[in-house]
């Protein structure tokens, strides 16, 4: 019965999250999970886990967090990361870095690892990871510059520096990979989990 369900409690400041949810019919209340991520995956650098497995460390950390402060609630967790040849990149700290990061990424394929948990009671009950193959076209440095002043400081909210759902599009040359995923949250995989738990009406 539908009064029985547990509340959905998204484990992220994410407004773009939060609205895949809500335009899926998936009501969610969001709650920010308190962890420091780079402590969380300080323990998998240089032990050979990949960005993937990062990926799916942070949003498991993120979901028990706020799981255990909402143990009635089911809870999902979310994060991304960025590899490049291999190595893990973070969400750009200013401009300056977005721009380097734009040069960076110019005319290469980088790997976009998408993770999702659902916890209840501090405890994983599902977890996913969907990769996608980013390939971004080659970039004048004089475009990255009008590009980033076009689209501003927005671009510091994502790892590769660019919103694909927005004018960073621009910036590609083929994309590999589900588009809900790339924007943040693997939803198809995620609402099948979610009907398969009877977690709402779907």
């Amino acid at each position: 019965m539908t009064q029985t369900r547990p509340p959905l409690v998204l484990a992220s400041r994410s407004p773009f999250r939060r609205k895949m949810l809500a335009d899926a019919g998936v009501a969610v209340e969001a709650l920010a999970a308190e962890i420091d991520e780079r402590a969380a995956e300080a323990p998998l650098l240089g032990s050979g886990a990949s960005a993937e497995d990062v990926a799916m460390v942070l949003a498991e950390a993120k979901a028990g967090s706020v799981s255990e402060k909402r143990p009635e609630a089911l809870v999902i967790g979310a994060d991304q990361t960025l590899a490049l040849d291999g190595e893990l990149l973070h969400k750009p700290a200013d401009m300056a870095e977005a721009r380097r990061r734009l040069l960076l990424l110019s005319g290469k394929t980088h790997q976009l690892n998408s993770a999702v948990v659902l916890a209840r009671g501090g405890e994983t009950l599902w977890r996913h990871v969907s990769v996608a193959q980013m390939t971004m076209r080659t970039l004048t440095p004089d475009f990255v510059g009008r590009h980033l002043a076009r689209v501003g400081d927005k671009v510091l909210a994502s790892v590769g520096a660019y919103q694909v759902e927005g004018e960073g599009i621009q910036l590609f040359e083929r994309i590999d990979g589900d588009f809900f995923a790339i924007i943040g949250l693997p939803l198809l995989p995620l609402l099948a989990a979610l009907r398969d738990l009877d977690a709402f009406d779907g």
